[in-house]
């Protein structure tokens, strides 16, 4: 569509372009002069771009010189912004610190307290224990960087990382400051290998350098499993943006050459990988909880089973590891577990073997790391979660065994880097032991190692794409702005792939009979890569700011008089978000209300859905049964749907009727065909009209034979519809497999039943459900018994599955996030619309509203600006429009009704 170049039309642009946002710069200009020269060029690079930002993260392979990166960085922005430096540090890495920070001519100093600060030229170490039990506050310190920061990989669920959220930000929650300000202005991270297997860890590490909230970024880039709260999937469309995005605040580098330099001297060391498989005792398998017995031990089923084998196969697995070892006695190695109890059967096997663990003192701990990094010590036995990040142990050991392997690959990948890095000079051997019945664990460690080296080239291609211009990936990025329009036409509907705020703009006004549409829930979901999709938004704000572009414009296509009926749904906002460590409720309903009566719409009342409460909590872990027992003030209800009422006002306010009414027969009048005028019918002993007396058109029949014509409008449907209460029948489209697997009894059977009416109790409900319980037969996954509601305006009996992404999944298609309930479109559009009407969906997605107006002998038109949803859209449209003859569940049970002649209910 070439939209007219006015005023309107440019304002729309400019906030479009105005959301092509990458990350913020909160640092300093950096000359090249002021780096200490002893860098090399790749870490100069590094060290601009951390200072000009002010807030990023450095994620520089083994042995590129991070802790020269970090010293620097800190160094400068401290005497860019005054105030004081602090780098935070896991265990036995400060002599590393020390060593480094001797070579650039800095002063640093290992501290606990505030007290033990001596001046401001000073860059202090602590350690991650020391600021989680408040024993230094960070708010003393201007600029900090937290060295191998996995404290934030445990993103809303570890004391560490909501305490460093409050204490480095002024929030409890991901990227919110109080009062725009942040306790520590200048915040960097650093980590060799964030886990590419866990995408909450990137985001995490986002939210703690005030890039973006976390749950902003789950809705920007990522599917949700509604199973389970946190198990994120990248959309396959966001894969190049998601990565872009990361790029402008988080530096991967692999080696030199991918910022442009050469690779001299940066060759990584040959890696010698041995998997080595012990049998597992199957004899000992323990029993299913449904007492059903295994034939094999499985440890991939669960934490209960993979803790037991460890427990039993320890014998086997030492015995393995002291045959590996026996190989050379005398060489350097670590050896890498995971229990106490595999350390103390170590240290029993191997005499002068020295360990690091837990309990032991602070100084013990770091001699020990310091007497193994130095070749003092020979072997060292240690967890990787304790040692496995920022130690340097490569100067006098290239071998390390692990007496297990586990589920965190993170943990493995960093464990193994201790030893393979650049600068190393000999071949790395890494042997690892696992049982028979810990295939899977391999098999799913070897597949996270491939995703890992698959993400590790993703961002090497950005960095060498882009470099580090943060303009360069604007720029790509604001390629995707707007959609080539196309435009699909058909028997009795009209499609648009097309930005619905430039398509409405181009709809002759009062044009439209009824609107009917599920506006996107503010910024829960993103439907297209594209800057024009409404989800694409930093928040509220800015979601009813693009709205309001679009809603003025429905107002005007709108009939005076008609309805504009909208679906939406309230947000949950996670205790992260809110700052007060429990979740709430964001009321987009209310917002939205205000939203349409804003631009002029009169609200006329909504229509409440009750939703599954079961499978919600399966999403938002809101609503469990653990901690309402623990504390039910922090349950709220369930979210239900509303279908919110919007009139246009009509032209003259004297009846209040529409310009055109939406007419329903009542059981004494009859419709022409041609004119669509209403007349009233001849009394009951009368011959109705056969033909209309204006235009000679044929007439409907009246209401004691509507089965030709449209259906009056009795009292009893009024009545219904004024109560807003209707009972779903379930008819849908059979498929092929449901008409060969199904008797003609089955099909009888199913539809036959129906629900009782009775007077409501609630004990009576609640021991239904408690009996189903204990019989094992009460759903986790759903709600099995959903209350009936009997109150006024609430719809209990919404087919929820019945939508197009069924044949979408039948399809192989990609389904709709939210899609529309065919229940929800008929009702509306047989309520608020006549027939020959055209309605509206201005958020298109799969095209139910149309699909179902051609069905309802309405004109449907809908906008859609993602391309795949419009092509899936039209080609149901298209179906419809053909009246593709798919016989539904009641027309086959009708017509085995006659052949059967009653059989089928004796059965």
């Amino acid at each position: 569509m070439n939209a007219v170049a006015d005023p309107a039309y440019e304002a729309y642009m400019d906030f479009l372009r105005a959301k092509v946002k990458l990350s913020e710069s909160w640092g300093f200009d950096c000359d090249d002069s002021e780096i200490h020269p002893m860098l090399k060029p790749h870490q100069r690079a590094a060290v601009r771009w951390n200072v000009e930002g002010g807030r990023r993260a450095d994620f520089l392979a083994f042995g590129l010189g991070k802790t020269f990166v970090q010293l620097e960085t800190v160094r400068i922005v401290r005497s860019k912004a005054g105030g004081l430096a602090l780098i935070v540090l896991p265990l036995g890495v400060r002599l590393e610190f020390a060593r480094d920070a001797a070579k650039l001519g800095i002063k640093v100093k290992f501290i606990r307290r505030a007290d033990e600060i001596e001046d401001d030229e000073t860059i202090y170490l602590t350690n991650y224990q020391t600021i989680r039990d408040g024993k230094l506050d960070p708010a003393l310190f201007t600029v900090a960087s937290l060295d191998e920061a996995s404290c934030l990989r445990g993103f809303g669920g570890t004391k560490t990382f909501r305490e460093f959220m409050a204490l480095f930000t002024g929030d409890a929650g991901p990227g919110r400051e109080r009062n725009g300000t942040s306790r520590v202005p200048y915040r960097f991270v650093a980590t060799a290998t964030p886990s590419p297997n866990d995408y909450i860890e990137l985001l995490a590490y986002a939210a703690f350098l005030g890039i973006m909230d976390v749950s902003q970024a789950k809705t920007r880039f990522f599917k949700r499993d509604s199973t389970k709260a946190d198990k994120l999937t990248l959309h396959k469309h966001k894969e190049k943006e998601f990565w872009l995005w990361v790029a402008s605040w988080a530096l991967f580098i692999q080696k030199p050459s991918d910022l442009g330099f050469s690779d001299e001297g940066y060759d990584l060391p040959e890696l010698d990988i041995r998997w080595h498989e012990v049998p597992t005792d199957h004899s000992t398998a323990a029993p299913e909880m449904s007492g059903q017995g295994r034939l094999f031990r499985d440890s991939n089923l669960g934490v209960q089973e993979a803790a037991a084998e460890k427990r039993d196969s320890l014998p086997a697995r030492l015995a393995k590891l002291l045959e590996i070892r026996a190989e050379d006695p005398a060489a350097h190695r670590i050896l890498w577990h995971d229990l106490e109890r595999e350390r103390e059967a170590l240290e029993r096997s191997i005499p002068g073997l020295v360990s690091v663990y837990g309990s032991q003192a602070e100084a013990d701990q770091e001699g020990a790391i310091i007497g193994f990094s130095d070749g003092l010590v020979p072997e060292l036995a240690g967890k990787p979660c304790m040692l496995g990040s920022g130690c340097n142990f490569q100067r006098h050991c290239a071998w390390a065994i692990y007496l297990g392997i586990g589920f965190k690959f993170n943990d493995l990948i960093q464990s193994i880097h201790r030893l393979r890095r650049f600068l190393q000079t000999r071949r790395v051997r890494i042997d690892l032991i696992y049982t028979e019945a810990e295939r899977g664990i391999r098999k799913e460690t070897e597949r996270k190692w491939k995703q890992h080296n698959t993400m590790v080239q993703q961002m090497a291609d950005i960095i060498k794409e882009h470099g580090l211009s943060l303009a360069s990936m604007a720029q790509t990025l604001s390629r995707k702005m707007g959609v080539e329009r196309v435009v699909v036409s058909g028997p009795g509907y009209d499609l648009y792939n097309n930005d619905n705020v430039l398509e409405l703009r181009g709809m002759r006004s009062n044009s439209i009979g009824f609107g009917l549409t599920s506006i996107p829930f503010s910024t829960q979901y993103e439907y297209s890569p594209n800057y024009a999709d409404y989800g694409h938004s930093e928040g509220n704000e800015e979601f009813f700011r693009q709205m309001d572009f679009s809603t003025p414009e429905v107002l005007r296509v709108l009939m005076p008089g008609r309805i504009a009926a909208v679906h939406v749904k309230d947000r949950i906002v996670p205790g992260g978000m809110t700052g007060l460590g429990f979740q709430t409720v964001y009321p987009f309903h209310v917002e939205t209300i205000h939203h349409f009566v804003k631009h002029g719409f009169a609200y006329m009342g909504m229509i409440t859905i009750v939703t599954d409460v079961v499978r919600e909590n399966a999403q938002t872990y809101r609503l469990g049964h653990t901690e309402v027992c623990k504390d039910s003030t922090k349950m709220g209800v369930g979210m239900p749907e509303y279908l919110l009422l919007f009139r246009k006002p009509p032209s003259s306010t004297e009846k209040s009727y529409a310009d055109l009414p939406v007419r329903h027969l009542s059981g004494r009048e009859q419709l022409c065909k041609g004119c669509r005028k209403i007349f009233p019918a001849p009394k009951r002993k009368q011959k109705p009209h056969e033909r209309c007396p204006e235009c000679n058109g044929e007439m409907t029949r009246t209401k004691h034979d509507n089965e030709h014509g449209p259906k009056c409008y009795t009292r009893t449907r009024w009545q219904i519809d004024a109560h807003a209460f209707h009972r779903s029948n379930g008819d849908r489209h059979l498929t092929p497999e449901e008409l060969k697997g199904l008797t003609h009894k089955e099909i009888f059977r199913l539809f036959r039943g129906h629900d009782l009416s009775s007077i409501y109790e609630l004990e009576h409900h609640v021991k239904v459900g408690e009996a189903l319980e204990l019989a094992g037969k009460l759903p986790t996954d759903f709600m099995l018994l959903q209350p009936q509601s009997q109150s006024d305006e609430v719809w209990t009996d919404i087919t929820r599955m019945l939508t197009l992404n069924n044949a979408q999944s039948a399809a192989g298609r990609e389904n709709h996030l939210c899609p529309m309930q065919f229940d929800i479109a008929d009702r509306a559009i047989e309520r608020w619309s006549n027939p020959g009407d055209t309605v509206l969906d201005w958020f298109g997605g799969l095209m139910t509203v149309p699909f179902r107006a051609i069905k309802k002998g309405r004109k449907g038109v809908g906008i859609e600006l993602s391309a795949p949803y419009f092509l899936d859209g039209a080609s149901y449209c298209a179906a419809a429009a053909a009246e593709l003859n798919t016989p539904s569940l009641f027309d086959l049970m009708g017509g085995e009704e006659a052949e059967d002649d009653g059989e089928g209910v004796a059965a």
